[in-house]
């Protein structure tokens, strides 16, 4: 496929230097793994940038290629469960922190494991509305739910979120 070189919209180092950060994370957020994520971004940007149709607005266009990545990560989350592949004990340790490490660094860090322990409707209710800053109308139009049913989601994220991160936050408004 060609991309007509006269539309500037549709350069591929734009599309990819405007997406593959999103990107990554959207399916990180879903996977739980670099290698996985990087797959599925590079997935997705080679699909945004061999798409024929043009998009309406830029938010049509990012809205578009936040449902392909997410879609693509339940694809690969339903035949990996399908086709389990790994056990644990092949799975490494983590590393261990750095002892200089300072507490806003821990801090972020346990915040950021809270989030990736939610269920998975909830932590991309959670992900798409507070770190991309999507009203629960257009996440519940991106993954297909109710905004009934999203902000349900975030309602019980953020419960969940409050009992687990309990004592830590408390000079945090609730």
């Amino acid at each position: 496929m060609q991309i007509p070189r006269n539309a500037p919209d549709r350069d591929p180092e734009r599309l990819v230097r405007a997406y593959a950060d999103l990107v990554l994370r959207v399916c990180y957020t879903y996977l739980r793994s670099t290698s996985d994520a990087e797959d599925v971004c590079q997935d997705t940007l080679v699909k945004l940038i061999c798409r024929d149709e043009p998009f309406r607005d830029p938010g049509h266009e990012r809205a578009w290629v936040i449902r392909v990545a997410a879609n693509a990560c339940r694809n690969l989350l339903r035949d990996r469960g399908a086709h389990p592949a790994v056990g644990l004990d092949d799975v490494p340790e983590p590393a261990a922190q750095a002892p200089g490490e300072d507490a806003l660094r821990r801090r972020d860090d346990r915040v950021l494991g809270a989030v990736m322990a939610l269920p998975l409707p909830q932590r991309e209710a959670v992900y798409l509305h507070y770190y991309e800053g999507y009203p629960t109308r257009e996440v519940a139009r991106i993954v297909g739910a109710t905004d009934d049913a999203v902000r349900q989601r975030l309602s019980r994220a953020r419960a969940s979120l409050r009992d687990h991160l309990k004592g830590d936050y408390d000079d945090f408004p609730a």
